[in-house]
């Protein structure tokens, strides 16, 4: 049954992620259950941004939000100004790409086996 609780407290960390990057007008955001395919994440989000400044503003809204339900990120990669950036926290990976750069990498195409939750364009 922890196991079971721990799983939805990360579901809905994952979906506070999402809300805050909808709010923020990330666009093409997705929520994936990878917990069948991934041995260290149990969810995604993945979420395109319009611009370098977008990105580092969305990653910063995520972060503080999850931080004030008394989650702290466990590790942060990439940049505004590469294109991209990861966010880490215990079950969930959050993603923030340009456009072009999400599509080079193609996490859906990748994770093609996860479960998709939901899609906002």
């Amino acid at each position: 049954m922890i196991e079971k609780d721990i799983k939805k407290q990360y579901e809905n960390i994952a979906k506070l992620a999402v809300e805050v990057a909808s709010e923020r007008l990330g666009s093409d955001i997705v929520l994936l259950d990878t917990s069948g395919v991934s041995s260290f994440s149990d969810y995604f989000v993945i979420i395109s941004a319009e611009t370098d400044r977008h990105i580092d503003s969305i990653a910063t809204d995520i972060t503080r939000a999850i931080r004030d339900e008394k989650i702290h990120i466990s590790h942060k990669e990439g940049s505004g100004s590469g294109g991209w950036m990861l966010l880490e926290f215990s079950g969930l990976v959050v993603h923030i790409f340009k456009k072009n750069i999400r599509e080079y990498y193609d996490l859906e195409g990748l994770w093609n086996r996860a479960k998709e939750i939901l899609r906002l364009q």
